[in-house]
Parts: C-alpha cells; sequence; structure tokens
C-alpha cells in the first residue's frame, strides 16, 4: 500500500468522523432560522424568585441586584435572592444593601454553584414560589425578561432557557469572538432543538424551574458543568426543556487568554467528564427506543465548532484530492453556515462577521490548550474558578 492510498484512506476517514456533528449543525441552522412561533395562550401569575449564586463577588453584586431588583419591579410578584456561597469578602452585606434578599451558606469541603444552588433551592422550598430562576452574579437581563418567562410557563413549560449572551463584548476582540459563538450555541442551536421538538438543554444561567420539577427532579448536580448534569436528569426524568427567545441574560466573558483558557478548560473538560460517565447509557437507551436521548447525545458527542473545524481541515490538507477537497469545503461551507445564519437570529450586526478572519489564530490557541481541557476532563480534575476581567467585573460562583 503506497502512501498516497494511505493518505486518501486516512483524509475520508476523518471527513467522515466529521460528518454527523456537520449534518446535525445543518439541521439545527434550518430549524432555527425557522420563524419564530407567537402563540400565547397563558401567563403564570403566581409567584417567583431570581436565584443569583455568588461566591466572593462584592465589586459586581451591586449592579447586578440593581438590575434584577428593577426588572423584579415591573413585574410585582418577583423576589431577588442572593444565595453568597463560601465568601469572605462583602458579597452578603451589599447584595443586602442593593435590595436582595439573603441566604448565607458556608461549607467550604463543598463548594461550587451546584451545591449553592441545591441550598437556596432547599431553603426556599417553605417561601411558596412557583417557580425559580438562575441568574450569575455577574450578569444583567434586558427589559421584558420575566414577562418572557411568566408567558413561557403559561404556555405549559415546566423549565425555560432563556437567551444567553455576552454583556462586554466591545471590550476586547475575544469578547467580540465569544458573542459571534455564543450567537450560534446559546441562540440558534436552543431555538432549532425547540422547533424540533426537543429538549433545548440548559446553559447554567438564564434558566428556570417550576417549583413541582425540583420536587421531582430535585438539584443535586454537583460537577463542574451542573447545568448539564441537571438538564440528562430532566430528560431522564421525561422533562423537556423550553427555549425562551424573547427573553436574554447577558453574562461577563473572559477577555483575556489567561482567563479564557481557564474557562474553556473546565466547560470543554467538564462536558467530556458527562460523556465518559453517560454516553454508555444515553447509547443504550436510544437502543431501546427511548428517541429523546438522542439529541443529549449528539450534543455531547460534537466538539466545540473549533476542533471541528480542524478536523475538517486535517481531512483535506491530508488528501489534498479534488474529492476530498470538495466534500469538505462542503463542510466548511455548512458550518459556517451556522455562524452566518446565527447572526441576524441573535440580533448581531452583520459587521461582527469580520471576526472569521481571527478563525485561524483562534484555531491554533484551542489545539495548544487542547492538553488542558483533557486534564480537565480527569475524574480528579479540582474546580478552577475563571480569573476577572478587571476588579470591577464579578464572575459566577
Amino acid at each position: 500500500m503506497n502512501l498516497a492510498l494511505i493518505a486518501e484512506i486516512l483524509s475520508w476517514g476523518l471527513l467522515t468522523l466529521a460528518l454527523p456533528g456537520t449534518l446535525y449543525l445543518a439541521a439545527l441552522t434550518i430549524a432555527g432560522a425557522l420563524p419564530r412561533r407567537t402563540a400565547v395562550t397563558g401567563r403564570l401569575a403566581e409567584r417567583m424568585a431570581i436565584v443569583v449564586p455568588a461566591h466572593d463577588e462584592e465589586n459586581g453584586i451591586v449592579r447586578t441586584v440593581e438590575n434584577l431588583v428593577a426588572e423584579a419591579a415591573t413585574d410585582g410578584a418577583t423576589d431577588v435572592v442572593v444565595i453568597a456561597d463560601n465568601c469572605s469578602d462583602a458579597t452578603a452585606e451589599r447584595a443586602q444593601s442593593a435590595g436582595a434578599q439573603l441566604i448565607v451558606r458556608e461549607d467550604p469541603r463543598r463548594h461550587g454553584k451546584g451545591f449553592a444552588l441545591q441550598h437556596a433551592f432547599e431553603s426556599l422550598n417553605s417561601a411558596g414560589y412557583a417557580a425559580y430562576i438562575v441568574i450569575d452574579a455577574d450578569s444583567r437581563v434586558d427589559s421584558g425578561f420575566l414577562a418572557a418567562i411568566r408567558e413561557r410557563f403559561g404556555c405549559g413549560a415546566l423549565v425555560v432557557q432563556a437567551r444567553y449572551t455576552v454583556l462586554n463584548a466591545d471590550e476586547s476582540p475575544r469578547t467580540q469572538l465569544a458573542e459571534l459563538a455564543l450567537a450560534a450555541w446559546n441562540v440558534l442551536r436552543p431555538r432549532g432543538r425547540d422547533r424540533l421538538g426537543v429538549s433545548v438543554g440548559l446553559l447554567g444561567n438564564g434558566f428556570a424551574l417550576r417549583r413541582e420539577v425540583l420536587d421531582s427532579v430535585p438539584y443535586t448536580a454537583a460537577s463542574v458543568v451542573e447545568d448539564l448534569e441537571y438538564h440528562l436528569a430532566l430528560v431522564k426524568a421525561g422533562v423537556r426543556v423550553r427555549f425562551a427567545d424573547l427573553a436574554s441574560v447577558r453574562g461577563e466573558m473572559p477577555s483575556t487568554g489567561v482567563a479564557a483558557a481557564t474557562q474553556r478548560a473546565r466547560w470543554e473538560g467538564g462536558r467530556l467528564q458527562m460523556l465518559r460517565h453517560h454516553g454508555t447509557g444515553l447509547g443504550e437507551r436510544i437502543l431501546r427506543g427511548q428517541w429523546r436521548f438522542l439529541d443529549p447525545l449528539a450534543d455531547m458527542l460534537l466538539p466545540p465548532l473549533a476542533y471541528q473545524v480542524a478536523l475538517i481541515l486535517a481531512g483535506i490538507l491530508v488528501g489534498a484530492s479534488i474529492e476530498t477537497v470538495a466534500s469538505g469545503g462542503l463542510l466548511l461551507l455548512l458550518i459556517a453556515a451556522h455562524v452566518v445564519v446565527a447572526v441576524p437570529i441573535s440580533g448581531l450586526p452583520w459587521r461582527r462577521l469580520w471576526l472569521l478572519t481571527r478563525v485561524p489564530g483562534y484555531l491554533a490557541w484551542k489545539l495548544f490548550h487542547l492538553g488542558a481541557v483533557l486534564r480537565a476532563a480527569r475524574p480528579d480534575a479540582p474546580w478552577v474558578r475563571t480569573a476577572r476581567n478587571n476588579p470591577t467585573h464579578g464572575a459566577s460562583s
């Protein structure tokens, strides 16, 4: 067997490996681009609580609480509750002075957002709230956020995920690129899943749950990707997460390379942990005809777009034949279409597409930090907090 034939076989192998994920993205692109369904059949009228998990957030918690209190004032039946989790600063005092109700949790052996949320939900269980909304401590909600959440609940949804985009997009080219990426990941994809009739997933920020859901599926997720872990528990229980396309929350994203690398390693490594722990079980359920597990498994198997693009480029370069170049080029066009369609759907200006010129450098950066992602995927990997952008910006627990 000569080297040319080996290269051709390897090339087709790489492109074949990239094909299912690319077709999956294409399906979500088409479904997400369909017109929004506008029928509203009701509105939840009962009291809700916005729960804000916060760990050492004294520099940013006041702005977040003030934003949420102002939005709650337009609603008239929503309280803002900050869970100050293992704080060593003035987070609790500043949150309370800004108008939030306060829960203080001290348990240094069990730290992290999942434990904080579990404690908050248990503490508020007797308060009579019909639903809870989770907002990160470095975030702001857009006007009309609560009205959109209430409408989704009024239409029968039990769990709702809002749009989750970037608050500090103009801070640097890195945060602008994050905004473009989240337009696809956090807007177009869940919108497409909702139109396809599957659970849209939880994004960790801007999600809301009816109290009866927590009664039947307690929030015991404690991994570094507790949102993904809890979503799998919801799917197993037959609960579908719906998308609130008219509700938007904006969170701070790291503007420095070190902070971004830490955050991406934690997120991507955590997803690999979930795939290792749950992938086989999900596959077995699908083989038994439980099709609702197909999308969660496909979502975990799909690598970040940068790795997907790198895989296709490797297939093109290894083979370098007309057929492999044409096939790989088509796959790249489908991925590019996914990003391009996400721009108007998420309301971004078209000029954001210039950021695609930074893709080669971003690919190199991602591949350079792949080792950190794999280390973060180990079962004994420690939880590492994302570094702050500057002293005035907070971040979630």
